[in-house]
């Protein structure tokens, strides 16, 4: 191919910006998904990477010849900043930037803020733009489906994935289109309907569950915002004309987004879409599933010639259709049908499968009652590594940290507790006082109250301590930052 036949063909490639919302709290699947750690970030299959990760991935597979893929943009929580780096630089991917919501303000105002980035510059890409906490069992099936959407796309249409309904569930939104697949037209959406209800979408045909993927350009998406919810395109603009800009993170005005109307992507355009825009479906036949309760983690997962599915250390007897998940010790289950048991280190489970749904009124009991198992696991993982709380009673508390190499913990002290660290491997710079120290395996040191510290791994292996902590107080907000390679205080 001649030089210009190169350059005409690139310059006739559409341009692809995918955006991956990660800003959910994925209550329904507690105890192991948790504020702090929601369920998008967790590994939930066979394949070892989480559901992020499995996004992020099956997007970057959509380029071909007429298509051009660009870095990610994520959207996601401030909590979870670290976490979304961490897990994108294990896939060996660099963001084209991660905007960080103050507060949490629904999918609207998240793909607009997609929307405003990813046209900075004067571009206009076609946003492909998927959850982050979702399965797909075939990605050829799905880059096919996405890739006619994105020519949809790039004509000016509205385009938006739609799942073939294999049961009546009531857990889901429908569409209803008319046409012939590939070009189906959204004639109206459906919001989650009772059984009977969606048993007659199922006999009559023409519905499909909304997969919430929506395919589009950016100035189309804004348009439509404009038209349908100037109120949140106006707040939006206000919240991202007043970022600040760190690196790859993207914070808008956080006064500004707080006065953004929290609002779905659903309800503020694609539903008043149909008969006034030009609104497609693309039919998607590639195993997918939103995993939006423990139900539908059964589901998707291999099971024995009873129905059970099993993950981690877990016996299973005389029982049948049941789902046991064990992360920290073995599990044992007898005479139990259609049940649901899931064990952490600190919390344990157990609930019928069709009542899995309603795992969310147990977080918000924990809520109420300002425990720790509604936001974090004892496992806590930090931006430097993380810690595991193995052991604790009055006045002592002990803990196992990893600290990854080359980084550090915050220069600290504390008011209330004295630490006494152990190395177990790796290599230990520790600050203690006016003194740095090198400590390597079986080493230890004490750290007195009060006393300014910093413990960083110089090495090119992990760090692992033992820290025992002793005083009248254990929380984690005794700590008093000076100094913090991450921004925190």
């Amino acid at each position: 191919m001649s030089t210009s036949s190169n350059k005409a063909a690139a310059a006739a490639a559409i341009q692809v910006v995918p955006v991956v919302m990660a800003g959910g709290s994925g209550t329904r699947l507690w105890p192991l998904s948790r504020a702090g750690f929601p369920k998008q970030f967790l590994v939930l299959g066979g394949n070892g990477s989480s559901l992020f990760q499995q996004a992020v991935a099956r997007l970057q597979g959509l380029a071909d010849d007429r298509i051009e893929v660009g870095a990610p943009l994520v959207v996601g929580n401030e909590e979870h900043r670290f976490l979304v780096l961490d897990q994108l630089r294990e896939l060996q991917r660099e963001p084209a930037a991660v905007l960080l919501e103050p507060t949490g303000r629904n999918t609207a105002p998240a793909l607009t803020l997609a929307a405003l980035q990813a046209a900075e510059g004067g571009g206009d890409p076609v946003l492909v733009v998927t959850p982050a906490d979702q399965t797909v069992t075939d990605d050829t099936a799905f880059a096919v489906a996405v890739r006619r959407a994105v020519h949809q796309a790039a004509d000016g249409a509205i385009a938006i994935l739609g799942v073939k309904p294999t049961r009546p569930e009531t857990g889901y939104g429908y569409i209803r289109t008319d046409g012939v697949a590939p070009e189906l037209r959204v004639v109206r959406f459906v919001e989650k309907p009772d059984a009977e209800t969606a048993q007659r979408y199922i006999e009559a045909g023409g519905y499909s569950w909304n997969a919430g993927m929506f395919v589009l350009k950016a100035s189309v998406w804004m348009a439509a915002l404009e038209r349908f919810r100037p109120d949140i395109a106006a707040a939006c603009r206000a919240a991202f004309a007043a970022r600040a800009t760190d690196e790859k993170f993207v914070r808008p005005g956080k006064a500004e987004f707080a006065a953004v109307p929290s609002e779905s992507v659903d309800y503020a355009v694609m539903e008043k879409c149909p008969g006034v825009l030009d609104i497609r479906m693309q039919e998607l036949d590639a195993g997918w599933s939103d995993l939006g309760a423990w139900d539908a983690v059964w589901q998707v997962l291999p099971k024995d010639g009873d129905g059970n599915a099993t993950v981690g250390d877990a016996l299973v007897a005389d029982s049948h259709n049941t789902l046991v998940h064990a992360t920290s010790r073995l599990v044992s289950v007898v005479g139990l049908d259609d049940a649901v048991v899931v064990e952490t280190p600190d919390a344990v489970l157990v609930a019928s499968r069709e009542k899995s749904q309603h795992v969310k009124t147990i977080v918000a009991r924990l809520g109420q009652e300002q425990r720790g198992e509604q936001t974090l696991h004892r496992k806590v993982h930090r931006p430097w590594g993380w810690y595991d709380s193995i052991d604790h009673g009055p006045r002592h508390q002990v803990k196992r940290i990893l600290v990854k190499p080359g980084a550090a913990l915050s220069l600290q002290m504390h008011h209330h507790r004295a630490e006494h660290w152990i190395v177990v491997s790796g290599t230990a710079e520790v600050t203690n006082g006016d003194k740095v120290i090198m400590l390597t395996e079986n080493q230890s040191t004490y750290i007195p109250l009060g006393e300014k510290h910093r413990l960083r791994n110089p090495g090119k292996v992990p760090l692992e301590i033992i820290e025992v902590q002793s005083g009248s107080y254990l929380g984690e907000d005794d700590i008093v930052r000076f100094e913090d390679t991450y921004g925190r205080r």
